[in-house]
């Protein structure tokens, strides 16, 4: 059990510091899943990428909760943009298990590596 209460399945480079945050998984695999959000809403939103150069989430990033980026280091366009925002981010995410879209998940970025926590 992590020091806030949940299972440890990742953990990444974080991009500043930053309390723990708490929010709903998605993997965002292309702009249509942006769009998605878009219709509802991103709010809450803990999204997972794989590529630290995606430009897709621009229209979202001020209501995402949180960040996973599976590729890059802080100085990729993810991580200047999180930083931006001060949206919670970890690059290079190791994922011993992907949660499912829908899960509750807790990014932590108090501590280098950042961690990622099924809640």
């Amino acid at each position: 059990m992590g020091a806030t209460g949940g299972d440890e399945i990742g953990r990444g480079t974080r991009v500043f510091a930053a309390e723990p945050v708490r929010g709903t998984w998605r993997s965002l695999t292309s702009p249509d899943d942006v769009l998605d959000l878009l219709d509802t809403s991103a709010e809450g939103i803990v999204a997972c990428v794989a590529d630290a150069g995606a430009t897709f989430l621009a229209p979202i990033f001020d209501e995402l909760t949180a960040v996973v980026c599976r590729s890059g280091t802080p100085q990729s366009h993810i991580g200047i943009v999180s930083r931006e925002y001060q949206v919670p981010c970890i690059m290079s995410a190791e994922l011993d298990q992907e949660p499912a879209d829908g899960d509750a998940v807790e990014l932590d970025c108090s501590d280098d590596p950042g961690r990622l926590r099924r809640v």
